[in-house]
């Protein structure tokens, strides 16, 4: 298990990517992300449009896995009215007082990404390790 707090002015994603580089975590999970983001920028369902807004976002929810080659994350936001919205986290989400991030690492599993023609994307490819 990794628990780690991000500050204000990290971004989100690449601030994941990092502590996972630097900790050689090549499989793994996101257990729990709790804080908020000052501007928020996320790939809606679809993959072509993006969601992008400036101001205050309570972190709510937040889901993903990690592999050697990649990560995949979805996280919801709510807005100072309570209106959440949310779907895969991109570069450009940037932290306010505060992200704290638990990881729970696996060691059981081999986590890889190889390009699916029929998705179009790079989806995870998972191998148990006996």
């Amino acid at each position: 298990m990794h628990i780690f707090r991000l500050t204000k002015g990290m971004d989100l994603k690449k601030s994941i990517i990092e502590y996972c580089k630097d900790n050689n975590i090549k499989a793994g999970i996101i257990g729990a992300c709790v804080g908020c983001c000052y501007e928020i920028y996320f790939r809606l369902a679809g993959g072509k449009d993006f969601y992008h807004k400036i101001g205050d976002h309570e972190i709510v929810s937040m889901t993903g896995t990690i592999s050697e080659d990649g990560v995949h994350i979805h996280v919801s936001f709510a807005d100072i009215e309570g209106n959440v919205v949310g779907g895969h986290l991109s570069d450009g989400c940037y932290v306010g007082s505060t992200a704290e991030i638990a990881i729970i690492e696996v060691d059981n599993y081999k986590l890889t990404r190889e390009f699916d023609e029929e998705t179009g994307y790079k989806e995870l490819v998972i191998e148990k390790i006996k």
